[in-house]
């Protein structure tokens, strides 16, 4: 049976006719550039050919590295949503409030921004997770610079800590994932 597209025998999969004499690939340049093109759908490839030139075992830690990477995102989002939130359960006077109010914002805007990139398969933002480390490290200091007292201090300055950190690795993670994607090609 003959496929009347060719698709078949574009993917390499053509079986010749009984009555026909076997496939011996493209016959002119026409045919033979269209075998060079990628639809990007995946389907036809050759499986010497791959999009990633990558070993499997360089695949899996990167979906590792993603799938951990998206955990912190997620996490250091719900530490900025209870920031915001922690002044309604403290006593505080207008400067802490609306410190943690905003920054907490931002950060649970920022972290979640970047989780919801990674859950749709592109890559961290490196500025995004570098600005919420700052934003950690502002938590920090503003904890004392604020004259902070009581259960809001301790919670600010945990929360920031928590905050810094997380984000801080997350950053690493995403120059480091980056390094990794725009290395040469070793089998050229």
């Amino acid at each position: 049976m003959s496929d009347p597209n060719g698709d078949d025998r574009r993917a390499g999969k053509s079986e010749p006719d009984a009555g026909s004499a076997p496939d011996t690939g493209p016959t002119n340049r026409s045919e033979e550039a269209s075998t060079d093109i990628d639809s990007g759908t995946g389907v036809g490839d050759r499986p010497d050919a791959g999009r990633d030139p990558r070993d499997e075992s360089t695949q899996v830690a990167n979906e590792e590295r993603r799938r951990k990477t998206s955990v912190i995102s997620l996490l250091v989002a719900v530490l900025g949503g209870w920031v915001a939130a922690s002044v309604l359960v403290f006593d505080t006077a207008a400067a802490p409030l609306w410190n943690n109010v905003l920054v907490g914002l931002v950060v649970l805007a920022a972290a979640g921004y970047n989780y919801y990139r990674l859950t749709n398969d592109v890559p961290l933002s490196t500025g995004i997770a570098s600005l919420v480390a700052i934003l950690g490290i502002w938590l920090i200091v503003s904890a004392a610079l604020l004259e902070m007292t009581g259960g809001l201090f301790w919670s600010t300055l945990a929360t920031g800590l928590l905050v810094a950190g997380l984000a801080g690795y997350n950053a690493y993670e995403a120059r480091e994932a980056r390094s990794v994607t725009t290395e040469p090609d070793a089998r050229v």
